[in-house]
């Protein structure tokens, strides 16, 4: 089946894969076990967890997964990028989470993003809602970041979910928003790269002027976009694939899924959203690989 069938941009084809997953290990509600056990009882025959600059829960997710001999597990990971002044979450799939210089980048980057959740507590503070960085560090208990600020908000009632924390506060443009230093989407396309991996745009809706930033990306060696991801409906999907078409990218995705329970929370597996096919999924595979043997040359 190619993988551009319009059976799978249309969402009429059942999932077979979710490749943007979390767990504890940043901002999402589940273990890594339980992330396992509740995504294999979903059918699903891929999923990838890809936690924010950490890939501490990797080892618990592997250890799950062996008990699903059906459920084939990708290591992955997150992070938070930028071309010009777009921001870029890119996806790393299929990387050695072992390499010692990624372990070292990644504890520089959740350094860095420590900051910048201290200096959002701070200005909370000035706003007179009182919070603690060192309660928002407990609610995390993994990797921080501004779920965990929102969790805080609504321990203390000043909001009713994380949806209104980010209304209020937290989003792009909330009062309480600290912008972080990024890495460029280069040196992390390379760092993806160095350690074996494939580097995925995830959830394209959110990068400023896409078509703009999308052909340096490609010359910096992207290897996909995210063409079935959280709140996407079919004409979504179509302009994403097209996108993927026209670059040669490999189009994937997954639900982005935190275990958030809210209402609107797309779900591993769930019908209507569609995902990548396995062919696309081995197309990334084998992608992985040729970096691998290039970065061991």
């Amino acid at each position: 089946m190619s993988r551009w069938n319009e059976e799978w941009v249309s969402g009429a084809m059942p999932p077979v894969a979710d490749l943007h997953l979390h767990t504890t290990a940043s901002d999402g509600l589940l273990s890594p076990a339980d992330l396992i056990v509740y995504v294999a009882g979903t059918g699903l025959l891929v999923a990838a967890v890809t936690d924010h600059d950490s890939t501490e829960g990797l080892d618990d997710a592997f250890a799950a997964a062996a008990s699903f001999p059906d459920l084939t597990l990708i290591p992955g990971v997150e992070l938070s990028t930028s071309v010009g002044d777009s921001e870029v979450h890119l996806i790393g799939l299929f990387i050695d989470n072992r390499d010692e210089n990624l372990q070292e980048r990644l504890e520089h980057y959740r350094s860095r993003r420590e900051r910048s959740i201290r200096e959002s507590v701070e200005k909370l503070n000035e706003l007179g809602i009182g919070i603690t960085y060192e309660r928002v560090k407990e609610l995390a208990g993994g990797t921080v970041g501004r779920p965990h600020i929102a969790d805080a908000l609504i321990e203390a009632g000043h909001v009713s979910d994380r949806d209104e924390a980010f209304e209020k506060y937290l989003g792009d443009d909330g009062p309480a928003r600290t912008k972080k230093t990024r890495t460029t989407t280069a040196e992390s396309i390379d760092l993806i790269h160095s350690v074996g991996g494939v580097a995925v745009i995830a959830h394209p809706r959110t990068v400023k002027r896409l078509e703009e930033v999308l052909p340096k990306m490609v010359e910096e060696g992207i290897d996909g976009i995210e063409v079935f991801a959280e709140k996407y409906g079919t004409e979504d999907r179509a302009r994403y694939a097209g996108l993927a078409r026209e670059h040669g990218l490999v189009p994937t995705g997954g639900s982005d899924y935190h275990a958030k329970g809210s209402e609107d929370e797309i779900l591993p597996g769930e019908a209507g959203m569609c995902g990548p096919s396995m062919s696309a999924v081995e197309e990334l595979r084998e992608r992985a690989e040729a970096h691998r043997s290039r970065a061991s040359t």
